[in-house]
């Protein structure tokens, strides 16, 4: 097979948030706000600043900024051969804009477009299925973000566990454990109280009222060989976050873990 990049992905969608041009800008375009709802994220807040999105232990994308133009448009390129552990001549760089535009009422749209050239074989189809279905539903952790706690720095928990079985059994095991009902309900698991924002295809989130304020992410996606990985992501916003995370990381690890799965 040729190893030409001269087939095209595009990922494309628009969101309308709550705030101001300069507050959105300050959610997506600095390491502060795109740690607080995306991923940890280092960036040099200038045009061909580097730029860091940390996925884990040992793993992460690499990049740069090629459009700097606050508050309206960010542009930056991921190294996406090297997260995928390709050749150079397989794969462009990964290339991520936003664009902010004002609205009336005291909210923005926020217009997304990342796009990529390969050369369209099916893990590149497959790969660009998966990152829509995970990409798009950060933005709605975003509208909350700068609905209740815009400006403030975030304290992550972040676990995972792998099981036997299929997705949807994994996420239906998820979900019951959880106690999940339809959008506006009460969440509370694990001593964690709050209102569930959005239930989807195997992911929920929830806005968090206690024992921390926060957003807290929940989901299953398929692993290998017959398996599925369900995760917890919270995005906590207080002084004592830190404190609940190291208190309470492992107990949520070995929850997921403990998932009762029908295989």
């Amino acid at each position: 097979m040729s190893t030409t990049t001269n087939v095209l992905h595009r990922l494309e969608f628009s969101v309308e948030v709550p705030g101001t041009p300069e507050q959105v800008w300050e959610a997506i375009a600095t390491a502060k706000g795109m740690s607080a709802w995306f991923l940890p994220t280092q960036i040099e807040e200038r045009e061909g600043g580097s730029l860091h999105f940390s996925m884990g232990p040992d793993m992460g994308s690499d990049g740069h900024v090629t459009a700097w133009e606050p508050p309206r448009r960010l542009v930056y390129e991921e190294d996406w051969a090297a997260l995928m552990g390709k050749d150079p001549d397989e794969l462009s760089p990964l290339t991520s804009e936003f664009v902010v535009e004002a609205r009336s009422g005291g909210t923005c749209v926020v217009r997304v477009t990342t796009s990529g050239f390969g050369t369209g074989a099916d893990w590149e189809q497959e790969w660009w299925g998966d990152m829509g279905t995970a990409w798009k539903p950060s933005f709605d952790v975003l509208r909350l973000y700068l609905a209740h706690f815009a400006g403030q720095e975030a304290t992550v928990l972040e676990v995972d566990a792998t099981h036997d079985g299929d997705p949807q059994a994994v996420w239906g095991a998820l979900r019951d454990a959880l106690g999940l009902g339809d959008v506006g309900s009460q969440v509370d698991v694990r001593g964690v109280t709050g209102t569930l924002e959005r239930v989807g295809d195997r992911l929920a989130i929830a806005r968090l009222t206690g024992p921390v304020p926060g957003i807290l992410s929940t989901g299953v996606y398929g692993a290998e060989d017959g398996r599925a990985t369900a995760y917890v992501r919270a995005h906590l916003f207080a002084a004592d976050a830190a404190d609940y995370v190291r208190r309470e990381e492992s107990a949520w690890r070995a929850w997921l873990q403990g998932l009762p799965v029908s295989v």
